[in-house]
């Protein structure tokens, strides 16, 4: 079969490559970027995938120096391109401003990467350094007004370096110029399919599994399901245990969903554990994020013990299967180089410590969301289950913000005077949220906008400049519903994790399916996160709405809801007792995650 490889950088989206090349029926393996010269000569290509670092720092990521020599195609994307273009004596240069987010590139030659395709194109940035200068023997393919060296190529050896990311669903015509590389340059069959694996995950299961029995953790969602389902189809009814775990953060009504779905299966026994209690003693009085998955993640792990104990299966060799999926390893550093952008609740020290002793099943581990819902569709589970909204394993837990001090807006006179331009105000709030920003990890504070309609056409490109202008800021909301607020009036007050706030964000989040539902929107668009946070004029709460667009979850568009419709949402939910306010998140992703925490 033929390969390419993708190098590992670090960087987010180095599986998404993989991904977008093996849809093209090409298969693609990951490496390390260290791989050996010798190793890469059985590959049809190499591709070096973005990264976290800098080509200047002292750390960075490094290929073998015999990268250069070993006469296959080469394609740098990114930290990959500079790292080309450093290593082949072009000029890489510091930048000054990062670029997050869209850009239109120009093409200035069309061979052989743009064959076939518009000479002005979309594409998606996220960097900070940039090639100033190709090496020898390269010339300039594309350009942007803020990048010079936006596509570079040697065509004599074909070696080809992007500064933007052509494996992003956001970069309009990415799936035509990997192909025109790995089929067009590399001269690759296409002859691999997604569906194809379903068999050789079955078998992988078989083996991982040693005849031993299985307690697998279900949260209702997606991944979990798939996973469940593959491992039942693997080992059979007998030897799969389902938990469902009611943590007391699931949606309105959830738990017998879930319940009356898995009868429906066929997949054998669901036992649903009650464990509200647990969790919100766990959770009393935290208000740090990292500390709340670390929490939530321990607690999973205490109730298999528990339910292991109480079922006397002690005398058992068991494995914990979990629905883990790549993006849920890559953002918490789990491969290579990868920065940790969040903590992930199946990465818990607890459960570092299972992988170590051999004792984690995690069948999807290396796949992404979409490839899960083509093995869900393969393994002939129902429609309504596998185009279900993804929903976090820590549920509405990490939707639900908190804080531990009693704190003022802050006025900010550049963004303001920024956002004043465009017809809106702005303030910050010392509120942080976590965000990607060339491709590593940022945690910072929420820009407020207000004053002005909800136009996407004015709201989302003084996002994107905020944010690539001010590292400060990596979240930009939009107050909706109200024409005028005097920040100082307003405050957030201190807030952890209590039952009254989950249930108001349960009853908030309800209200926003319905809407979904009704107006025919909810398999239109990716995920619609319903946030809660302690920011309010009266003792109440603010809700952030949270719909976007996407594909596989590691790089997402806000949703461009109807804004009338959006208005009369918003008045819904200000109708439940203890909302003050309604937000609307303007932030793609990079430069923000999808959930806040």
């Amino acid at each position: 079969m033929e390969k390419i490889a993708v190098l590992d950088s670090g960087g987010q989206y180095c599986h998404l490559i993989a991904r977008k090349v093996r849809e093209l029926g090409v298969y693609a393996e990951i490496l390390p970027i260290e791989a050996s010269p010798a190793r890469l000569r059985a590959y049809k290509g190499v591709i070096i995938s973005g990264g976290p670092s800098s080509v200047f720092d002292e750390d960075s990521p490094q290929a073998r120096p015999g990268l250069y020599r070993i006469s296959k195609p080469i394609l740098g994307i990114c930290y990959g391109h500079q790292l080309m273009a450093q290593a082949m004596k072009g000029v890489v240069e510091q930048g000054k401003t990062q670029e997050f987010g869209r850009a239109d590139i120009r093409v200035r030659s069309a061979e052989p990467l743009f064959r076939g395709l518009p000479k002005k194109q979309r594409v998606w940035m996220s960097h900070g350094d940039h090639v100033a200068q190709p090496p020898a023997g390269f010339q300039v393919l594309a350009d942007t007004p803020g990048c010079s060296v936006a596509a570079m190529g040697d065509l004599q050896r074909n070696y080809y370096g992007f500064q933007f990311h052509p494996e992003v669903v956001h970069t309009k015509f990415g799936s035509e110029i990997l192909k025109n590389f790995v089929v067009g340059v590399c001269g690759c069959r296409q002859d691999w399919h997604p569906e194809d694996r379903v068999e050789q995950l079955i078998a992988r299961i078989r083996k991982d599994a040693h005849g031993r029995r299985v307690l697998f953790f279900m949260s209702g969602g997606v991944d979990s399901t798939v996973a469940y389902a593959l491992t039942v189809r693997a080992l059979g009814t007998e030897t799969v245990h389902g938990i469902y775990v009611d943590t007391g953060f699931m949606r309105e009504g959830e738990t017998e969903q879930i319940e009356a779905a898995f009868q429906k299966l066929g997949l054998g026994h669901l036992q649903t554990f009650k464990a509200a209690g647990q969790f919100f003693k766990g959770l009393q009085g935290v208000t740090d994020p990292e500390q709340k998955r670390a929490i939530i993640g321990q607690a999973f792990v205490d109730i298999q013990d528990e339910i292991v104990e109480r079922e006397e299966h002690t005398g058992h060799d068991w494995l914990l299967g979990q629905g883990t999926i790549y993006p849920d390893t890559i953002e918490s550093g789990g491969k290579g180089q990868a920065a940790v952008i969040k903590t992930h609740h199946n990465r818990v020290q607890r459960i570092q410590e299972l992988i170590a002793e051999g004792r984690i099943l995690e069948p999807l581990a290396e796949f992404y969301k979409d490839e899960v819902r083509v093995l869900g569709r393969a393994l002939g589970l129902p429609k309504a289950l596998v185009d279900r909204h993804p929903f976090p394993g820590p549920a509405l837990a990490i939707r639900c913000i908190c804080s531990a001090l009693a704190e003022k807006p802050e006025a900010d006179e550049e963004i303001d005077a920024l956002a004043r331009r465009s017809g809106y105000r702005a303030f910050l709030l010392p509120l942080r949220s976590v965000g990607v920003q060339g491709d590593s990890r940022s945690y910072a504070k929420l820009t407020v906008l207000w004053g002005g309609e909800l136009d996407y056409k004015k709201l989302l490109p003084l996002a994107t400049e905020i944010t690539n202008r001010y590292r400060r800021t990596n979240r930009i909301v939009a107050l909706i519903g109200r024409k005028r607020i005097q920040p100082g009036e307003w405050k957030i007050r201190r807030a952890t994790l209590t039952r009254p706030r989950v249930k108001l964000l349960q009853a908030a989040d309800h209200i926003v399916t319905d809407f979904l539902r009704s107006e025919g929107l909810y398999g239109k668009i990716w995920q619609a996160p319903v946030v809660l946070l302690p920011f309010s004029r009266g003792g109440g709460e603010t809700v952030a709405l949270r719909p976007i667009t996407s594909v596989d979850g590691m790089t997402a568009e806000v949703a461009r809801l109807n804004p009338q419709r959006v208005l009369e949402l918003a008045a819904r939910i200000s109708k439940l007792e203890g909302v003050d306010a309604v937000m609307y998140d303007l932030s793609h992703k990079p430069p923000s995650t999808i959930e806040w925490e």
